[in-house]
């Protein structure tokens, strides 16, 4: 088995996105004071930055499983009938 294994597109997207990510992070050390409803809470950017990267990711990954889903429905649906 000694096949060519090369990176896709999205892989190196990904690598890339996520050594900016890092970039941003180390260059972005400060304390950020957040106000929402009735929270008030201070945060390090770079903690803030990581977990809405993360968040992100699951709502895009969480878009792709629905997305997927629905198409195995309509070709399920388009073979029976």
């Amino acid at each position: 088995m000694d096949e060519d294994r090369k990176l896709g597109g999205g892989a190196i997207a990904s690598i890339f996105g996520l050594g900016v990510l890092l970039i941003f992070v180390f260059q972005n050390t400060a304390d950020v004071r957040f106000h929402f409803l009735v929270l008030d809470f201070t945060w390090p950017l770079w903690l803030y930055t990581i977990v809405v990267a993360v968040f992100g990711a699951l709502v895009w990954f969480g878009l792709g499983v629905m997305r997927r889903h629905r198409r195995r429905k309509a070709r399920r649906a388009e073979r029976r009938g």
